[in-house]
């Protein structure tokens, strides 16, 4: 069954930020002038997701400001005839946007679990909300992850990167069931922030392609710390003897929830921007000499 539909948890405090996302979630913060959002949103279109589920807290409701038309602002813009800045006030997207509140900060697989309906028994993709990917000429991060849930048969895919310890001791790491085809590897259990030897260098990196069975996996997960982690749901499965694939995603990926990860997707975007460019490089070579 093709992948139409995908799930996108914004719900998180955003603590790492504070005191700015006391107002301002992570999501909406400006990679130059553009929210990290819109670059999961792109992804996903470019990825032939026609359907994408918003999954936010009570408190993050101004998501959804940035899809509704600020009439305000319009008028002034087009008074003043700003052709460039009204359509980039009006940004829309190819696919339908719906959206979910996550009232209990419980756990990423409980913001999953509010899609079940939206889901209606298909698979289904999941974009972690603070992760940004940049592909430059390779396929997108969501669609390199369909192409390997077609090519296993339909298997539950984690989408994943040989990571440094660092990375992988606050991530889920892939225990591996023998070999792997290219970039496409067995999983036979994930160990969610491993605190021992760790399993593999395979870590889970905010990128998902699930069955449907997930939805009965998640009810049977063990919270920990009052959360139910979603790679603890894929867990169960696994070690269930459902199918479940690491796919070793090309991209650089950006944790823009972390400050460092933050700042370096800042530099590299504004470094891609042909109008910043110059004047941005020439000012980094000025500090750093």
């Amino acid at each position: 069954m093709t992948v139409k539909k995908a799930i996108i948890p914004c719900a998180g405090f955003g603590t790492r930020f504070l005191p700015a996302t006391k107002a301002l979630p992570k999501e909406i913060l400006p990679i130059v002038d553009t929210p990290a959002l819109f670059y999961i949103l792109k992804e996903a279109e470019a990825s032939g997701i026609e359907e994408a589920l918003i999954v936010i807290s009570p408190q993050k409701q101004c998501i959804k400001r940035l899809f509704q038309p600020n009439k305000q602002l319009n008028e002034q813009l087009l008074a003043h005839d700003k052709q460039a800045e009204y359509k980039l006030a009006n940004i829309s997207f190819d696919l339908k946007i719906s959206f979910a509140v996550q009232r209990r900060m419980d756990g990423n697989a409980n913001a999953i679990a509010l899609g079940k309906k939206f889901a209606c028994g298909e698979p289904f993709a999941v974009l972690f909300g603070d992760d940004v990917m940049y592909t430059a000429d390779e396929e997108p991060v969501t669609k390199q992850l369909i192409n390997a849930y077609e090519s296993t048969g339909e298997a539950t895919i984690v989408g994943c990167q040989r990571s440094s310890e660092e990375i992988a001791r606050k991530c889920g790491v892939m225990i591996a069931d023998g070999g792997s085809d290219g970039k496409i590897t067995k999983v036979r259990g994930i160990v969610e922030k491993p605190v021992g030897e760790l399993p593999s260098r395979l870590v889970s990196l905010g990128r998902f392609v699930l069955a449907p069975d997930i939805f009965d996996a998640i009810p049977k997960t063990p919270k920990r710390d009052g959360e139910i982690y979603l790679t603890e749901a894929i867990d169960m499965l696994a070690q269930s003897g459902k199918p479940v694939y690491a796919c070793e995603f090309d991209a650089r990926r950006y944790d823009i929830g972390d400050k460092e990860g933050y700042l370096e997707a800042i530099t590299d975007f504004a470094i891609r921007d042909p109008a910043l460019s110059d004047k941005y490089k020439a000012y980094l070579n000025k500090i750093l000499s």
